[in-house]
């Protein structure tokens, strides 16, 4: 799987949420680093159990009608780059962010998410 088949693969899993925690979780290096903002301020959780706790919590309390729509999915140097947006009724409006995303062997090495001033 290329840079790009990756990227498009962890947002498919991250729109089906706790029923794609199996293919989500395969898409990550067994040490693998997660920095996401959802809990308010920036969390890094390091490693695939780790991550897979912080992926856990959000699903348990998932947004409700949640739309993520990606822009753009840009290969780099070192992995991939997308801009995406998450609406949902409980958002005050559309919140638009940027991933950042370090693959080494066809897995994320990192994954680094954060919200975009609109």
């Amino acid at each position: 799987m290329d840079e790009q088949e990756l990227v498009s693969a962890y947002f498919s899993a991250m729109r089906r949420g706790a029923e794609a925690e199996d293919e989500m979780m395969a898409l990550f290096a067994d040490d693998a680093v997660y920095v996401e903002p959802f809990s308010g301020a920036p969390r890094e959780s390091v490693g695939r159990e780790a991550i897979r706790g912080t992926l856990r919590a959000g699903w348990a309390e998932p947004l409700p009608d949640m739309v993520l729509d990606v822009h753009e999915i840009e290969v780099t140097e070192r992995g991939a780059r997308s801009r995406w947006t998450c609406t949902s009724p409980a958002l005050p409006g559309p919140a638009e962010g940027e991933d950042l995303y370090t693959i080494e062997d066809g897995k994320i090495t990192r994954l680094e998410v954060r919200f975009l001033e609109g």
